[in-house]
Order: structure tokens, then C-alpha cells, then sequence
């Protein structure tokens, strides 16, 4: 691959008439030529208009369900090539297991948002935030919070060290939103994106406009946004505030979310010394982060915190991890662990803020800033001088204050070791860093735990707790997961991005709709008290989907609720609790009037009266949601029960779909005794007979 690196733009690959002004891409390992980049002559606006009409199109058209399914096919898409990615990846500098974690690591961002919108979002194109709020006594006008997809495109502008993983985070919520995306890929790893885009576009799967890559630069970019648009930026603190100072951010509308570098800190615990399954745990740890994808991870560990006590033995057991386990060399190389970074520049901007630190008092303890001597390709020894190796680097600071070591980042296999007397100074320690993405507690000891997230919870978004119970099954300091918020305050950018449907409902807009029953019913579709209702005809459990709709309903007879029914059910559950069994016990009790029938023989005695009992369409009950009971049934009161059909949810990959019924407990006054949802599994179509 020497050629021009291609963009995919308006349904097409793409290329510049004139390279005069190429960027040259060089292999992490041996300094051979990869390929070339530029953008010189694309029309980047006439992109952005592709993907606001003919996207937004596209994808418009389809539920969050179908785009879920789409999803795990492009997902299983990459799956079948992705060795074909394992090749290309080698060439940036990654190992097998750096690989793993970039590739495999996207392509499981691709199920997981698959699997969690089909099972936490509708099968529809509106989502529905929070409970109906009433805002009238009769409930003829309600409020609710909906969230509907931005009308623009999702720019994606991505760092060079995880080029598919950082890529996919940011498309896969996006996509199920139903925003399209532009992804911009980091210059000196962009033919790995390229590569895994190349794979999506020849399967056929991708709806028209709904994915475009950019390889090379976009200096206009932001003057073509306009509000409705979103970018999301993964890079350096200085290049996101200088983007999100830009007008079209500012004045313009343009929603600017960013995950930035962070001086992430690890804790070691005052109870974790050495010989502990707590110290030990550390050591590993804060050695696979200071050497996967050679330390160029914005969530690697740049402080490691530890008591002053434990930090020579620390110093001593990082040193000897390192000796036994590293070897730095061409990743293609067998027994390699280590790769090099993503380019020369990036080493030598590694060196250059290692000698910063070295220059504020940092004292480098562990490994050398020398070239090294690395395996090479064909598995012999020695140096590498057009490779951008470096070898895993720990310095010491005696003074804990320094500015230096709590504000420069060398974004390579380089961490500082800095000591701690109390709890109090390490939590201080660890704000120092001004926001991070993550910091790690090892510790065994719940009360050091407790003490320390009071301390740091703020200043991180996320914390990790490693002791020995979880050290085996622990995903690791720097490893950020599809459900859970990956981001941080401060100099970390302030956005949140993944998170589960978080960053989905991150690409939607979230407006406050106010209207009868009747309209945020048909707006929702989930069927609101005191919208039409169905009570004629079939039973609604003898429909199948493709026949029930939204406000079908069972209206129950009564039945008499006697103090034998109570008593028999107590002995038959063994619920002997006073209220249902104990006259003058029940009475001083400020919320019965004697006593009551249980509240879980009514929803018992419910299911009777609304369940139509032949086999038919619905295929099992799988639960109840949001029960609540309202008012006590004494003996000699009836109940009877509205059943109505609230929301309709058909699965896309099965024969059957989720049916959610409004089911409400009245008494013989009308008063509301229980209100729960009811959740059925049904068939989409009758049986054949």
C-alpha cells in the first residue's frame, strides 16, 4: 500500500488529482513507506449536505430495532475479515494483543449496542424519557420528556491510537440515534480505519449516506457546520478547547463533545504491601499499562500513587515485571509484547516530555530514554533507527507538589511514581491532574475505599476497585466498556461518551411535549390513561401483533375479596404478616383500617380475571414492572381489573415480540387499588390451525 489513502465520500471512493501536498505514512517498526494522504480539492461541505439529506434519510427510515440488527451485522461483517485488519494493524506499531483490544474491541462495541437497543430502547423512532408527568386534575393534559434524532451529521474526529475501536465507539451510538456519520481518522494510523471502512462499504449493508470517511486533513470543517450537527472529538486538551472556541461551537449550535488526554492516577492502598494479592495486582496492572499499545492509551497510568513505605518495593517489583515479561520489538515478530509508537514524531514528542519531567525533578528509575535494542521483523536483535521504539520508562519524584508531574503528559510507556503519608494527600494528588478519565484503588479494605471515592469521585469518570476478588475478572485500568460512561471532567474534555443508550440519547434532542392523552399517545406510541380504549370484540389475548393495537383492553367482572380468601392464602404462602392476620395489630397501624388482603394475592386474582386460558398468540407472562400498591382491600371489598394494551414492541429477528399491558386494580368505590405494567410475549401471527 503505497498509493493515495482513498476517503469515502457521497456514496464513493475518492481521491486528489493533485498530491503534490501528500502527507507520507510510515511503518511504526521498519520506516517503510505505507501510503499517502490528502484531502487537497474534496468538497467537505457537499459531503456534510450528503449526509444531512440522503442520510439522514436513510436511516430515518428505520426503527431502533432494525438499525440494532444492522448493527451486529456489521459487526459479524468485520468479524469475517478481520484478520484482514490483525495484517494492517501490525504496520501502526500494534502487537496482537494491541490488535485485539483496538479491533475485537470495536467490533464488540458494534454487538453490545446492538444487544442493549433491542432489549433497553423501543421499536420505534422516538424515545420516551421518565414517567408521565399530569399536569391537570382531570388527566386530560399531560406533560412528558421525548427524544428525537438531530436533523445533521455526526462528525467524528479520531486519535491515531485506537483507529477502529475509537472509531466504532463513536459510530455505533450514532448510527442508532439515526445520525450519519463522518468519520475522520488521525493521519498517521488512517489506513486502518480506511481498511475497516473498505470492509462495510463491499458488504452492502450500509444504508446510503449513513457512513463516510474522511483520510487527510479538514481545515474547513467547522465552517460548514451549522446547528443540528455534532462532533465528537477524541484528541489533545489544547486542540479541543481550540475547536470548541470556534463560532459555529460558541454561537452557532454546533453540539461539541470531546475525551481528551488525562494525568489518570493508580492508587496503591495503605493495606496493600508487598506480598499482597492487592500489591501484586497493582504491579501487573500498571505494568500492562504502561506497555499495551506502547502506553498511547488516553487512559493509561501516568501516576502511580503509593504509600511512602511501599514505594521502593514498588519501584523493585515494576522493575523485575518489566525484565521478565517485556520484550520490544516489531510486533510481527514472534515472543514481541511491546511494539513501537504510532510514528517517530510521537517518540520523539515522548522524549521531549520525558525530559521536561526529567528537567522538573523527575528521576527515570526504570528502563532508558537510549534507542533500544528491539527483535526485528525476521526475529533478529539490535537497533531499529527508522523505528519509533522506546523501551517502558518509570520516573520518581521526590516532590509530590511539582506542577510538572501533575500537567505534562508523555503519551507513551512512561509513568511517575509519587508518594503519599494519608489518604488525604493521595486523594489531593489525585485532583491535582485537573479531571481525569479514570484513577484505580487497590486496596482490600472497604473503609480506605469509601474514604478515597469521597476524595476522587469527582475529579474522574470512572473508578476502578481492584483487590482480590475481582483482580482475575477485572477489565482492567484503561479498559473503557460499552455500558459504562467513558469520559471524564476537567482536562479529560467533559464529554461523556458510551455509557450504554447515554450516548445514544447523546446524539437526540430531549424536548418537553405537553398534550392530551389522545395526541402523546399517537406522538409516543404508548398508550396514556384517558386515551381511546378498545374494549369491544375478541379478547385482546387472541390477537397476534400483526391484529393488536395500542389501547385494546379487558375489562374484568368483579370478585369479592372474603376474610377466608385472606386467611387461606397466608397459610397456603406461609405470609403470616400481622396486617393480614391480626385484627388490632393492623388497626393501630397508620395505613390499614384493619385487617387487608395482600397486596400479591390481588395481583394474583387479577391475572384470573383478565388471562384468556386457551393456548393462543400470547406465549408466556415474563413479568410485572412498576407495581405499586395504592389503596388497602379489606375483607368484604371487590376489585376488578382494566387490562389495556400500552406499548407494542416486535422483535426483528424473531417470530414473536414484547407486549406491554396497562393494568389497573380498582375497587368496588373506583379507586385505584394496584397500577403495574404487565409484560407478554407474543406471537406475531397466529398459528397456522
Amino acid at each position: 500500500m503505497t498509493d493515495i489513502l482513498p476517503s469515502y465520500v457521497q456514496g464513493a471512493w475518492w481521491t486528489p488529482a493533485d498530491t503534490s501536498d501528500a502527507a507520507e505514512v510510515r511503518d511504526a517498526s521498519t520506516g517503510e513507506l505505507v501510503t499517502l494522504v490528502s484531502t487537497k480539492g474534496l468538497d467537505l461541505g457537499a459531503a456534510l449536505e450528503y449526509a444531512r439529506t440522503v442520510g439522514q434519510a436513510s436511516i430515518g427510515a428505520l426503527t431502533f430495532h432494525e438499525r440494532a440488527v444492522l448493527l451486529k451485522k456489521f459487526a459479524l461483517a468485520l468479524t469475517e475479515r478481520k484478520e484482514e485488519l490483525y495484517a494492517v494493524s501490525a504496520r501502526t506499531g500494534a502487537t496482537k494483543a494491541d490488535s485485539w483490544v483496538d479491533i475485537d474491541g470495536g467490533i464488540g462495541v458494534l454487538f453490545s449496542y446492538s444487544g442493549k437497543a433491542r432489549r433497553e430502547m423501543p421499536n420505534a423512532r422516538v424515545y420516551v424519557d421518565g414517567p408521565v408527568e399530569p399536569l391537570s386534575k382531570d388527566g386530560s393534559f399531560l406533560g412528558r420528556h421525548i427524544y428525537t434524532r438531530l436533523p445533521g451529521v455526526a462528525v467524528q474526529i479520531n486519535a491515531f491510537n485506537f483507529p477502529v475501536w475509537g472509531s466504532l465507539e463513536k459510530f455505533a451510538p450514532a448510527f442508532l440515534a439515526g445520525m450519519p456519520s463522518l468519520i475522520k481518522p488521525a493521519t498517521p494510523t488512517g489506513y486502518l480505519a480506511e481498511a475497516f471502512v473498505r470492509i462495510l462499504v463491499e458488504s452492502g449493508l450500509l444504508p446510503e449516506g449513513s457512513l463516510q470517511l474522511v483520510s487527510g486533513s479538514v481545515p474547513t470543517l467547522f465552517e460548514d457546520l451549522r446547528l443540528g450537527d455534532i462532533v465528537g472529538f477524541t484528541g489533545s486538551a489544547s486542540t479541543a478547547e481550540r475547536l470548541r472556541a470556534h463560532d459555529s461551537v460558541q454561537t452557532g449550535g454546533v453540539r461539541f463533545t470531546s475525551e481528551t488526554d488525562s494525568i489518570n492516577a493508580s492508587i496503591l492502598g495503605p493495606d496493600a504491601v508487598a506480598g499482597t494479592p492487592e500489591f501484586d495486582a497493582y504491579v501487573r496492572q500498571l505494568v500492562t499499562e504502561m506497555t499495551s499499545k506502547a502506553g498511547q492509551k488516553c487512559t493509561a497510568i501516568r501516576r502511580a500513587i503509593a504509600p511512602a513505605a511501599s514505594v521502593d518495593a514498588l519501584i523493585d517489583a515494576v522493575r523485575s515485571r518489566i525484565a521478565e515479561r517485556v520484550v520490544v520489538g516489531d510486533p510481527r515478530a514472534e515472543g514481541v509484547t511491546m511494539g513501537p509508537l504510532a510514528s517517530t514524531a510521537q517518540r520523539d514528542d515522548v522524549l521531549a516530555q520525558v525530559a521536561k519531567l526529567t528537567a522538573a525533578g523527575g528521576e527515570v528509575v526504570v528502563g532508558s530514554t537510549a534507542a533500544p535494542e528491539v527483535t526485528r521483523a525476521d526475529g533478529s536483535v539490535g537497533t531499529s533507527p527508522d523505528g519509533a521504539f522506546l523501551t517502558p520508562l518509570m520516573l520518581r519524584f521526590a516532590d509530590t507538589g511539582t506542577e510538572a508531574v501533575h500537567e505534562i503528559e508523555a503519551f507513551g510507556p512512561v509513568t511517575s511514581v509519587l508518594s503519599y503519608d494519608t489518604l488525604t494527600e493521595a486523594g489531593d494528588l489525585v485532583a491535582r491532574g485537573g479531571g481525569s478519565l479514570v484513577t484505580s484503588i487497590a486496596t482490600h479494605d472497604p473503609a480506605v475505599a469509601l474514604e478515597l471515592m469521597g476524595r476522587i469521585s469527582a475529579f474522574n469518570g470512572r473508578v476502578l476497585l481492584l483487590d482480590r476478588d475481582d483482580a482475575r475478572s477485572s477489565t482492567g485500568h484503561g479498559s473503557p466498556l460499552p455500558n459504562l460512561v467513558h469520559g471524564g471532567p476537567g482536562r479529560a474534555g467533559g464529554g461523556e461518551e458510551l455509557g450504554g443508550i447515554r450516548a445514544v440519547l447523546h446524539h437526540m434532542q430531549r424536548t418537553a411535549v405537553q398534550g392530551s392523552p389522545e395526541m402523546l399517545t399517537a406522538l409516543t406510541g404508548v398508550w396514556h390513561t384517558g386515551a381511546a380504549a378498545n374494549s369491544e370484540g375478541r379478547h385482546p389475548f387472541r390477537k397476534s401483533l400483526a391484529e393488536l393495537r395500542i389501547g385494546d383492553q379487558v375489562v374484568s367482572a368483579s370478585r369479592e375479596v372474603t376474610l377466608a380468601d385472606i386467611e387461606t392464602f397466608a397459610q397456603f404462602t406461609g405470609d403470616t404478616f400481622y396486617a393480614h392476620m391480626d385484627e388490632d395489630a393492623a388497626a393501630a397501624n397508620p395505613f390499614f383500617p384493619g385487617r387487608v388482603a395482600h397486596g400479591y394475592l390481588l395481583v394474583s386474582w387479577a391475572a384470573g380475571l383478565f388471562v384468556d386460558p386457551d393456548p393462543g398468540p400470547v406465549l408466556a407472562n415474563y413479568g410485572l414492572e412498576n407495581l405499586r400498591f395504592v389503596t388497602p382491600v379489606s375483607p368484604g371489598d371487590t376489585i376488578r381489573v382494566e387490562l389495556t394494551a400500552k406499548q407494542i414492541t416486535p422483535r426483528e429477528t424473531d417470530e414473536y415480540g414484547e407486549v406491554r399491558w396497562d393494568a389497573v386494580i380498582r375497587n368496588q368505590n373506583d379507586e385505584i387499588v394496584a397500577q403495574y405494567d404487565v409484560l407478554t410475549l407474543v406471537a406475531k401471527e397466529l398459528a397456522a390451525v
